[in-house]
C-alpha cells in the first residue's frame, strides 16, 4: 500500500515538475548545477581525500560477491555490499593521539540510512557473533571526535567476529596501531575488512549478513623525498583463541587480493605496486616488540 502511495504521488509530482522548468528555466539549470557540483566535489574532492593511492576495486568487475557502494564517512570511508551486509574494504588515516580523553561508547549501533538491506542493531542478537567495528571505536573517537565516533556505530562499519578474535587479537591490533604505528611513522593509512572462503553462511538472526572466514587488516605509510612506502599485513582466521602473536598472521598484501578478490593501492607506480605488494617485511614495524607489549 504504501509503495502503491509512493508511486501515485511521484506520477502527480512530475507534471509540477515539467510545468515548474517551463516557467523558471534558469531554476531547473541552478539546481542541475548545484546537482552535478555536489557529485564532483563528491568524487573528484572528498573521497580521494580519505583514500591513499585510489580506491580499492573489484579485479573481476563481473563477480557479483566484489560489486560494493562508496560510502563516506567523517574520519574514514568503505565499500559496503548491501548483498553480504557486510563493508568489503574500510580505509582510514591513523596519526598520533592529541588527546587521551575518551568518549561515552554508545549503546548501540545504527542503522544506516543508505543501507538498502536495512540490517540494523538487533540483527546480530543471539546470533553468537560480535558486531565488529572495521573503524575502530577508539581511533575514530580520539581522532576524529564525536561525529567520527557516530559514524563508527553505523551498521556498514560492522561484520560479524567471534568474541575471542572481536575482544582479544582484534583489540590488540587496534590498540597497536594507533599507540605504536601511528606514533612511529607519524601517520599511516590502513585498509580492512572481512575474507570470504567461498561457502555462504550467514548469521540465524539475519539472512541478509553473511558471515566472514577470516579478516585483513593492511597498513601502509606515505611516500616521502628520499623515503618510499613501506606496508604490512595480516590475515587473521575467525577461529583464533584470541592469544596468539600478531606475527603470526603476517602475510602480503597480493595474498589479501588474491582472498578478497579486491585490487589495492591502484595508483601507485606499477615499478613500486609490486614489490610493496609482495613483500612480507614486518622488521621495519617493531612488530616483534609491539606484539609482546600488546598480549
Amino acid at each position: 500500500m504504501r509503495k502503491k502511495s509512493f508511486t501515485l504521488s511521484l506520477l502527480k509530482l512530475l507534471p509540477g515538475l515539467f510545468r515548474l522548468s517551463r516557467k523558471h528555466p534558469i531554476l531547473i539549470l541552478v539546481i542541475l548545477g548545484l546537482g552535478v557540483g555536489g557529485y564532483g566535489y563528491e568524487v573528484k574532492i572528498a573521497r580521494p581525500a580519505l583514500l591513499y593511492q585510489g580506491a580499492p576495486q573489484a579485479r573481476d568487475a563481473k563477480n557479483i560477491d566484489t560489486w560494493f557502494r562508496t560510502l563516506r564517512n567523517h574520519g574514514f570511508i568503505l565499500g559496503y555490499s548491501d548483498l553480504r551486509g557486510n563493508p568489503l574494504w574500510v580505509e582510514y588515516a591513523l596519526t598520533p593521539e592529541t588527546s587521551t580523553k575518551s568518549l561515552k561508547r554508545p549503546n548501540r549501533f545504527e542503522t544506516d540510512w543508505r543501507a538498502l538491506n536495512r540490517v540494523s542493531h538487533e540483527s546480530y542478537q543471539k546470533s553468537g557473533y560480535d558486531r565488529g567495528h572495521m573503524a575502530p571505536n577508539y581511533a575514530m573517537s580520539h581522532l576524529y571526535g564525536l561525529v567520527g565516533q557516530a559514524d563508527s556505530f553505523l551498521m556498514t562499519n560492522v561484520t560479524p567476529q567471534k568474541s575471542k578474535l572481536n575482544q582479544q587479537l582484534w583489540q590488540r591490533l587496534e590498540e597497536t596501531e594507533i599507540k605504536q604505528f601511528a606514533k612511529k611513522f607519524g601517520k599511516v593509512w590502513v585498509i580492512t575488512g572481512p575474507v570470504f572462503s567461498g561457502k555462504v553462511e550467514r548469521l540465524s538472526s539475519d539472512w541478509m549478513v553473511e558471515i566472514p572466514d577470516a579478516f585483513y587488516k593492511i597498513y601502509i605509510t606515505e611516500v616521502s623525498p628520499g623515503k618510499p612506502s613501506i606496508a604490512l599485513a595480516f590475515l587473521v582466521p575467525q577461529t583464533v583463541n584470541g592469544k596468539e602473536p600478531l606475527a603470526q598472521f603476517v602475510t602480503s598484501i597480493d595474498n589479501i587480493e588474491a582472498q578478497t578478490g579486491l585490487d589495492f593501492f591502484a595508483e601507485l607506480d606499477d615499478r613500486i605496486e609490486a614489490p610493496l605488494e609482495a613483500a612480507v617485511k614486518p622488521q621495519s614495524w617493531g612488530l616483534q616488540t609491539v606484539g609482546k607489549k600488546s598480549q
